[in-house]
Formats: C-alpha cells, structure tokens, sequence
C-alpha cells in the first residue's frame, strides 16, 4: 500500500503516524511538507525572500525528523516532498500524481462554528476519490470498528481493510444500522403493517449480512468479538456504540457525492468523521 503522510510539523500530526503504525502492514510512505504563508494579513509586509527561506529551512527539518519517525515505526520511507503554496490544493496535486491508496492526516477536531471554517484534512477528506486516515488523539490501535450497510461502498471497504490493515491480535468489532420508520417518508409511516414489514426485512438482511462478514474475517483467520444490529440514526449509532466500546478506529466506505450533494444531503462518513473522538478510516469507491 502506498500512503502520503502529510504533516506540518505538529504533535497532532504525528500521532496520526504512530497511530497508523499500529495498523500499517507493506506500506511505503510518502510524505508532504506545504509551506503555505498564505495565512498572513495583507497587512503584514515581511521581506519575501528572507521569510521565505526561513519557512523552508523549517520544512526540511521537519523532514528529517518525519523521516526517522516513520522508520522508527517500522515503515519502510519513500519520497518526501516540499511545496509552498495552498496545502490542500498541494496535497490533492501530489495524490493525482502517485495515486495514492491512503491519504494520513492529522486533525485538530474542531467542533462548532470552527468547523465550518474548513481545515486541511476535513477538505481532503470531501475529496472526491481520495481515501483517507484521520486521527485526533494519540491511541492504542488495538480495537476497530468496522460500520456497514450492505452496499458495495461498505463492501470495498471491508475488502481493501482486510487486505492492506494489520488486524492481528486487535479486537474487531461489526454494526449495521437499520433506520427506524420515523426516518422513512411520511406516507409509508401511515400503514403499521407495512412498517412491520419492512422493519422485518431490514433485521433479516442486517444479520445476513453480519453473518457472512464475520465467515469473511474467520477465513482470514481473524476473531470478530461482536456483531450487532442497531436502529435509529445511522451516524449517531456508530458514534455511541464506538464510545462504548472504546474504539480506536471506525472503518467505514464512502459513496463518494460530490461537495454540493454532501453539504444538502449530509452522510453517514461525513457526521462520524466530523464528531468521532477515535481515528477515522474512509475507503471511498
């Protein structure tokens, strides 16, 4: 698997590399350093050459240091990479010249209206067609959670984790959710038996389909501690059973909408990546 690690030199962003160690199995890391000064106030004047050499001068020994780091978790380093310039707009050039399996960022985690405002990661993460690991807090990698649906996009997810994650000797956990009739339009919420009968249908696929990932997992020879089917809100219960279980990392598939589909519709990927405490990991199709 071939990975870009992107950092800026900050805490944050590597324990979004220690944390990925834990679950990196043949993988050759790039990495990415943006110089992006385009933070400045029009008002500030500083002298452009000096300033700009001084920015560089720091980027190389936070290449350095980002080099022995990733050897010393046990990853094999590639190329490394200096840009001055946007850092999202640099990472996203970078990942369509190499096509990268992963993108590993880093995240502050912002809540509120801070959020909003946009950061590296949450605008890579809409990215249409990159997949990507992001991690906000330093943990122990040892248990993960993989959310599904059934679709295809759930499906690649699980196939690409089991063929390029470590899930050795780690506590693997399953859920479906299965949204409960007040979700459902208005007319078909009328009929009670055709509510039955869908809520029916829904508890038996969701089982099928835990049974058979978990016969996918035993063939690999690995242990799925529990399975569950949830009803309600989709994002809300992988978030509260990934709490309970105290999950270092949600696994979960993206369909991939575009950034207007997304901002009016919402998804599942989207509300566990904004509001999860653990590392999340987004295969998209």
């Amino acid at each position: 698997m071939k990975v870009l690690f992107c950092t800026d030199g900050s805490k944050i962003s590597y324990n979004a590399l220690h944390n990925f160690s834990k679950w990196a199995k043949d993988v050759i890391m790039d990495t990415i350093c943006v110089i992006d000064w385009s933070f400045l106030p029009d008002n500030v004047i500083v002298e452009a050459e000096g300033f700009n050499n001084s920015c560089a001068n720091i980027a190389d020994d936070i290449l350095e240091y980002t080099k022995k780091e990733i050897e010393a978790n046990g990853i094999l380093c590639g190329e490394i990479f200096k840009q001055c310039g946007s850092a999202v707009e640099s990472i996203i050039e970078q990942s369509a010249k190499e096509k990268y399996d992963l993108i590993l960022l880093g995240s502050h985690g912002k809540k509120g209206i801070q959020k909003w405002l946009g950061s590296v990661s949450r605008e890579i993460a809409y990215s249409e067609g990159l997949s990507t690991y992001i991690s906000k807090e330093e943990n122990s990698g040892k248990k993960i959670l993989f959310a599904t649906d059934g679709t295809d996009s759930a499906n690649l997810a699980i196939t690409r984790a089991l063929a390029e994650l470590n899930l050795e000797d780690k506590e693997i956990y399953l859920c479906t959710v299965n949204e409960t009739a007040d979700m459902l339009f208005l007319n078909g919420t009328l009929d009670s038996n055709w509510i039955l009968a869908i809520e029916e249908q829904q508890q038996k696929f969701s089982q099928k389909t835990l049974q058979e990932l978990t016969e996918r997992f035993k063939h690999k020879g690995l242990f799925v501690c529990e399975g569950v089917v949830l009803s309600g809100n989709p994002a809300q219960k992988i978030l509260d059973y990934a709490a309970s279980k105290q999950t270092d990392l949600i696994v979960t598939g993206s369909r991939g909408k575009t950034k207007m589909q997304d901002f009016l519709l919402g998804s599942v990927s989207k509300k566990v990546l904004e509001n999860a405490k653990c590392d999340i990991l987004i295969f998209k199709e």
